[in-house]
């Protein structure tokens, strides 16, 4: 009988992983879908994921039969090989969301000529984006050479887009600046690329002494400065802070450099996995929200409709697509052991920024 590998991760304690093998059905019930993964994205929004499973359901994605232990997320492309549903062919490219295995089993519903759903009964209640593949072949952006920068980057470039939509909306609170912790990490260059693609706040970086360099490379920022740096900011302008790294020493130096200056605090990743994470008593200055961006899509959506929404995405995604040729190289992990790796790697903050790692469980 044929089987699927996955890789799967210790709730309690992500440094533990383990690969493991499922059984693939010999056949399939009516509905359901068999997709073969080829390769998917490992970036510090996967480890992201981790920290804030529980929370907002993340571990809910893929069940598993082990509660203890959690199958994460991440973007990749897959080819469907079976399929017992009646809109959906065998051989159609799909882009989505998938464990980090080599297969992945759904129930296929909420078909349209540009994508269909899982429907499976343990995705009632979750954000109805992520249980969504997108058909390749109706995608006019799709370009199969530039498929690794779309698993690296589609996915979180539609985050940090949202984000400085929903920043854009609320006239960015009032403030002339936008200031982006962990500013080397790939959402937060997404978000430094749309701040200053609409040109209404600056984009400040906020990274270590290590990044600098490369943040200042990148020309998607307005100003870098590193964490020791941020008490020498202009609060003048007012700021909103958008913080990638949940790190409670560095929110509170913001904000008590800025007091009321601070209009907004946004909080998106937990870069800084390590570090204690931020509080919002006795600090000056606004409370933390919690940025969830299927709200905002939810919300645009319904006001210029799916098509709008794609259209307006897709178009800024391609000019950072392209702006990502002059920074980001991919790095290839293929097989189990390469696997582990690329997600020890990642998840202890060993990749470089300008690395990309993608994975091929299923290559030897």
């Amino acid at each position: 009988m044929a089987s699927a590998k996955v890789l799967e991760v210790l709730k309690s304690d992500i440094n533990e992983v383990r690969i493991v093998e499922d059984a693939l059905p010999e056949s399939l019930a009516d509905g359901q879908v068999l997709l073969e993964v080829d390769r998917f994205a490992v970036t510090a929004n996967n480890i992201t994921y981790t920290t804030i499973g529980e929370t907002f359901g993340y571990w809910r994605f893929f069940p598993t039969a082990d509660k203890a232990w959690g199958r994460v997320p991440v973007m990749g492309y897959a080819t469907v090989t079976a399929s017992e549903h009646p809109e959906v062919s065998v051989g159609e490219r799909v882009w989505g969301f998938f464990p980090m295995g080599t297969h992945l089993v759904i129930n296929a519903g909420q078909c349209n000529p540009f994508s269909f759903s899982d429907i499976s009964e343990h995705r009632e209640g979750l954000a109805p984006i992520y249980a969504q593949f997108q058909r390749a072949a109706a995608n006019p952006i799709y370009e199969g050479p530039r498929e690794a920068q779309d698993c690296l980057l589609r996915g979180l470039f539609l985050t940090s887009w949202l984000c400085e939509d929903a920043l854009f909306e609320a006239d960015y609170h009032g403030a002339g600046d936008c200031l982006i912790t962990s500013a080397s990490s790939k959402t937060s260059i997404a978000l430094g690329f749309a701040v200053k693609d609409r040109g209404q706040a600056r984009a400040i970086a906020v990274t270590s002494e290590r990044n600098r360099a490369f943040c200042e490379g990148l020309g998607c920022y307005d100003l870098v400065v590193t964490y020791d740096e941020v008490g020498n900011l202009d609060t003048a302008p007012g700021a909103v802070l958008v913080d990638m790294a949940g790190n409670a020493g560095v929110n509170e130096a913001i904000h008590r450099h800025y007091g009321d200056a601070l209009r907004f605090d946004l909080r998106i990743g937990v870069t800084h996995k390590d570090a204690p994470p931020p509080s919002a008593e006795d600090l000056p200055g606004p409370k933390p929200i919690v940025f969830f961006a299927p709200h905002q899509a939810q919300k645009r959506g319904q006001e210029w409709g799916a098509e709008g929404l794609e259209q307006r995405i897709g178009t800024s995604f391609v000019r950072f697509r392209e702006f990502a040729d002059s920074w980001l190289s991919v790095r290839d992990f293929k097989g189990s052991d390469e696997a582990r790796q690329a997600f020890s790697e990642v998840r202890d903050g060993e990749a470089s920024p300008s690395e990309g790692y993608m994975v091929s469980l299923a290559a030897a």
